[in-house]
């Protein structure tokens, strides 16, 4: 063989070479997604596989598919959400001066335990509401597989504001005890609130990257 050609082959990878660079990239991130597995990886902008068994893999299921996303936006259940959440969040910014103010000066009780009430009930509607809009889209009324960590907290979210209202209405504990669960219950809500703004804003991200990829 000539020096030319050994030159010429030395500057190319050869197939062996590059078998091994993409087992091992497959082997890294499989350890990766065990150590911090996502629901939606495609959501959060990692495209990667995932191995189901030997020699069988699948990519990530997108957030909502071409049926889903027309029911979306054709269902007037979409319009409802979008009006309800705004407002929910609005009476719960409102309850949240009334009772750290109580909290902090024992004063207005009353205006406290309304405001947290009213919060309650909007926090029912919305997740009847919701249900009914994921029973709409997805076919089924909670834990469709796009939404399943957001139904799985929201859970939490009534648990706690359901235990307060008990509370409330059994007249366990005292006024400060109760409102104490609220602001609990409210920590559980903006967490879960941020949980359906990110996968919002995922939706938005994954409409013009479907698209680039179909041009």
């Amino acid at each position: 063989m000539s020096s030319s050609a050994i030159h010429h082959s030395a500057g190319h990878h050869s197939p062996f070479n590059s078998g091994l660079k993409a087992t091992l990239n497959r082997q890294f991130s499989g350890l990766i997604d065990r150590l911090a597995p996502c629901p939606w990886t495609a959501h959060t902008g990692q495209h990667s596989v995932i191995h189901v068994g030997a020699g069988v893999s699948m990519v990530a299921r997108p957030l909502y598919t071409p049926d889903e996303r027309v029911r979306r936006n054709t269902t007037v259940w979409t319009l409802v959400q979008g009006v309800l959440a705004p407002v929910q969040f609005l009476a719960f910014g409102i309850s949240v001066v009334f009772v750290i103010r109580y909290l902090a000066t024992g004063e207005g009780a009353a205006a406290a335990t309304v405001s947290v009430l009213i919060k309650t009930m909007l926090l029912y509607t919305i997740m009847v509401t919701g249900a009914v809009w994921e029973k709409v889209v997805f076919g089924r009324y909670l834990f469709a597989p796009s939404f399943f960590w957001e139904d799985v907290f929201s859970m939490l979210v009534l648990a706690l504001h359901t235990a307060y209202l008990t509370m409330v209405l059994l007249q366990i504990g005292t006024p400060r005890d109760q409102l104490i669960l609220a602001l609990t219950a409210y920590a559980a809500y903006v967490i879960n609130a941020a949980q359906f703004v990110w996968k919002l804003r995922m939706a938005r991200l994954e409409t013009p990257t479907r698209a680039l990829v179909g041009t």
